[in-house]
Formats: structure tokens, C-alpha cells, sequence
């Protein structure tokens, strides 16, 4: 099946060849606000398309579904996203291969930009601005639970949570804060980095993480 086709195994560190793309284009985002603008996902733009240079050409603004995966808000989002993407990316890397990684990671990324997008339509939320890794983040710490089911992660340094469970606390904090609360973080757009991870590892690669979980109790 061409859906299944694997890489060959090669490992040559995309997971920190990302943070410092990452970090490069935040640095130009803060000499250039501008561009975070351009960057950002946003549906209007998208949509209607918007007027980017002094010629008066409209475009839309289709490459947003990638580029919002490159913007931050601030240090501290990039700063938080990153170490995460080292921590858990890296593991996930050596286990699957940096090329399956890479279209791992983007596609979670482009998923949950492209459900979001769709779910901002629905509710009319024309003037939002989705931006940063989150959604290809909560993808790659889902798969992190699935290489790793055994694995302990420890929580401020000392708690330690089981990988598969602290998904499961994280899906629910979501869940919580996006029914109950306003705020500018896009809970939405996390779970739909889990929802993509869940169904790239099933019709990808063929991984049921049920299964994997319930034989890793």
C-alpha cells in the first residue's frame, strides 16, 4: 500500500534543525512584526485574501497553513514548544527515522491548522490568528506515548507521569479550558495535533495506540 511505503532509516537531528528555524524566524518576526501578520494563520486572509505590498495585488493567504507552525507570540511560547519538541522529538526521531519524522511533524502541523481553520469558519471566527507548533507538538508528544509507552515523564522536575497518562491529562486540560474558559491559547488546535498523530500512526504506520497501551499496563 503507498500509504505504508516506508523511508529508509537515516537520523540526521530534524528535530533541531526545526527549533532553530524556529528560532530564526521568531528573531525576524520581532525585527519585523509585520511578517508575524503574514505568517499567522487567519481565515479572512485566507479566504477573502489580503493586500501584502504596495502594488494592490490581493492574495490568499494559503501558505498560512504552514507558516503559522514558524510564529510565535513570545519567548516564552517558542521557548515552551521548542523544549518540548527537543524532549520528545528527538526520541521519536530515533525511533521512526528523521525523514518519517519530518512528514510526521508536518503533517500533524498542516491538520490541525487546516481543522482549526475549518472550525473557525463554522463558528464565524473570521478574525482570529492561529500561530506557533502546538498542533505538530501534541502530535509528536503523542507519538512520544506510542514509541514509549513505558516511559515516565516528570512533571516540574519531580512528578512522575506515565507518557500515555499524561496525554490523557493533557487532552482533558483542553477539553476543560476550551468548553469553560476564554482565552488566547487554541485548545481546539492541541487536540487536533492528537487526533492527526492518532490516524497518521493508524493508516501511516499501521499502530493502533490502544493496543500499544493496553499491552504496556
Amino acid at each position: 500500500m503507498f500509504l505504508r511505503k516506508p523511508f529508509k532509516y537515516s537520523y540526521f537531528h530534524a528535530s533541531l534543525m526545526l527549533v532553530i528555524i524556529n528560532f530564526i524566524v521568531f528573531f525576524l518576526t520581532k525585527m519585523n512584526p509585520r511578517l508575524a501578520y503574514i505568517l499567522a494563520l487567519n481565515p479572512r486572509c485566507i479566504i477573502n485574501g489580503a493586500i501584502l505590498s504596495e502594488g494592490g495585488k490581493v492574495y490568499h493567504c494559503v501558505w498560512q497553513f504552514i507558516t503559522y507552525m514558524f510564529d510565535h507570540a513570545g519567548f516564552s511560547h517558542i521557548f515552551m514548544n521548542m523544549l518540548a519538541l527537543i524532549m520528545f522529538g528527538t526520541a521519536v526521531e530515533k525511533a521512526i527515522g528523521s525523514k518519517e519524522f519530518l512528514l510526521f511533524y508536518f503533517v500533524c502541523g498542516i491538520f490541525s491548522g487546516l481543522l482549526s481553520f475549518i472550525t473557525y469558519l463554522i463558528f464565524g471566527n473570521y478574525g482570529v490568528f492561529l500561530l506557533g507548533a502546538s498542533g505538530a507538538v501534541y502530535g509528536v508528544l503523542f507519538a512520544y506515548a506510542v514509541c514509549y509507552p513505558r516511559s515516565k515523564v516528570f512533571i516540574w522536575g519531580i512528578v512522575p507521569v506515565p507518557a500515555p497518562i499524561l496525554v490523557l491529562i493533557y487532552a482533558v486540560v483542553a477539553i476543560v479550558d476550551e468548553v469553560f474558559y476564554v482565552s488566547n491559547i487554541s485548545n481546539i488546535t492541541h487536540l487536533f495535533g492528537f487526533l492527526t498523530a492518532w490516524l497518521y500512526l493508524l493508516i501511516r504506520m499501521g499502530v493502533h495506540p490502544i493496543r500499544v497501551w493496553k499491552n504496556y499496563r
